[in-house]
């Protein structure tokens, strides 16, 4: 039996993100995920898979393949496939494209957040990091807050501006603090290890989103911020002891895990917009939310009348 695959093109042609950040909404209805990692290594190479289960939805195991010597034979870096299986019979259901479902995935999952907690009416968004998660958050959150204005700010300038000739509704900015000041949504997705965006530049009314921390001693804003804000996160699973944006302060005693309010299993806790708050949200990803997007993309898919 040949299994469909769902290339990036075809997949990227059939969403939207309104209704996939809906669909990440729905996905959570259903009962709390089973997951799993694995990593295997060879030298330098690594064989990473995320295993999910989710009753009603089915299973997905996601593989990705972290080869660091491709690039200097013009092959990627990272490779990989999410394959999808039945809830009923196990059995395997479809292949979809690893970069379509991590793109969707990673930046739906802030853009879920923001939704809940971000003033409906944002009209500065700031983005923290030129990189390729910082090209799709240009696109989701475009789409969702069509009056807003786009900043970007990178450690190397010239990646920012790279990027803003990409996107001409976007501008770079050459200082943090002023654009963090200004900003109604900051959204960091950077590989820093030392806090970046301070709590002592936020304001009431503003949305912190974070993305880019995701080992244990990596952090993109500091202790402070994390006092000042109503804390949110995508899974407490994924987040509270495994990343150093929650992991580190919880050590040292400079927050509790009850100041981590609530979760998308719990959505119905995420508060409307207050402008006199400063909310944080940690999106800490996770192989449900794998699943849940290649769910979505394949009953789209599905839906065609094309094959």
């Amino acid at each position: 039996m040949s299994l469909p695959f769902v290339d990036f093109q075809t997949g990227e042609a059939l969403l939207d993100w309104p209704g996939f950040a809906k669909a990440l909404a729905k996905g959570h209805e259903h009962p709390k995920a089973s997951v799993d990692d694995t990593f295997l290594y060879r030298g330098e190479d690594t064989l990473l898979s995320r295993a999910a289960w989710i009753d009603g939805l089915g299973m997905a195991v996601k593989t990705a393949t972290i080869f660091p010597g491709n690039p200097k034979t013009g092959s990627p870096m990272v490779n990989g496939a999410v394959t999808l299986y039945s809830d009923q019979n196990g059995m395997p259901e479809a292949l979809i494209d690893f970069h379509l479902v991590t793109k969707w995935k990673t930046a739906g999952d802030s853009l879920l957040g923001a939704l809940r907690l971000a003033n409906p009416d944002s009209r500065r968004i700031l983005i923290v990091g030129a990189g390729t998660v910082g090209a799709s958050l240009i696109e989701a959150f475009s789409a969702c807050y069509p009056k807003a204005q786009f900043q970007i700010w990178n450690r190397t300038n010239a990646k920012a501006e790279t990027l803003v000739a990409q996107y001409p509704e976007t501008a770079a900015v050459p200082d943090l603090r002023t654009a963090v000041e200004a900003a109604d949504i900051i959204l960091t997705c950077t590989m820093s290890s030392t806090p970046l965006v301070l709590g002592d530049w936020l304001r009431p009314g503003q949305h912190l989103n974070l993305i880019g921390a995701y080992r244990p001693d990596m952090r993109e804003t500091d202790d402070q911020a994390l006092s000042r804000a109503q804390i949110y996160t995508d899974s407490f699973d994924t987040t509270l002891d495994h990343i150093g944006e929650f992991k580190i302060p919880l050590s040292q005693g400079k927050i509790t895990r009850s100041d981590v309010r609530a979760d998308f299993y719990a959505l119905d806790q995420f508060p409307e917009y207050d402008p006199n708050q400063i909310t944080l949200f940690k999106n800490g990803g996770g192989a449900h939310l794998d699943l849940i997007t290649g769910r979505h993309i394949l009953d789209l898919w599905k839906a065609q009348d094309t094959h």
